[in-house]
């Protein structure tokens, strides 16, 4: 198994759980707080969507576009809105999610190993080191925040899946 193997699979195992928590969720599920002040679905997968775009894009990788002004609006100036008009469909998430993860493998697919242990840019050295360790992080995000639905899943009385 290689690194570029490794790295996949963390990307494709959290992008499987991720999809498995939003898979029987509602637009309008997608906008429940489990807590006051903590962030929904919505905001989270808008979040992990651009975040994947900006940090494959700041090491020099071709991602595809994001709507105008999306990025914004999942930034932390919106992440306390419930306004459902700010954000997106279920099915209009996971499109933009399905296309930034395939640019992502790609680019990774395309990444010699030599390329994996050059540094990532300086504003994100201090999460992923490399260009290899901002493709784990790519998943590892994902996963991170896959793991905040579930306390969302049992508060709308949806089963446990893992």
């Amino acid at each position: 198994m290689t690194s570029n193997d490794v790295i996949r699979n963390t990307m494709n195992q959290a992008h499987f759980i991720l999809q498995s928590y939003v898979a029987d969720l509602t637009d309008a599920d997608l906008l429940v707080r489990p807590v006051p002040g903590a962030n929904h679905i919505a905001w989270q997968l808008g979040h992990v969507i651009a975040s994947e775009h900006d940090m494959a894009a700041a090491c020099g990788y071709d991602m595809p576009a994001l709507p105008d002004g999306f990025a914004k609006a999942h930034g932390k100036e919106t992440a306390g809105s419930d306004d459902a008009a700010v954000f997106k469909t279920k099915a209009e998430y996971l499109e933009l999610l399905e296309k930034q993860r395939a640019a992502a493998l790609a680019a990774l697919d395309a990444t010699p190993d030599a390329r994996l242990d050059e540094p990532a840019p300086e504003p994100m050295r201090a999460y992923a080191p490399t260009i290899g360790a901002m493709f784990n992080m790519l998943g590892i995000h994902e996963l991170m925040h896959a793991a905040q639905f579930v306390v969302v899943r049992r508060k709308l009385g949806k089963p446990p899946l893992f």
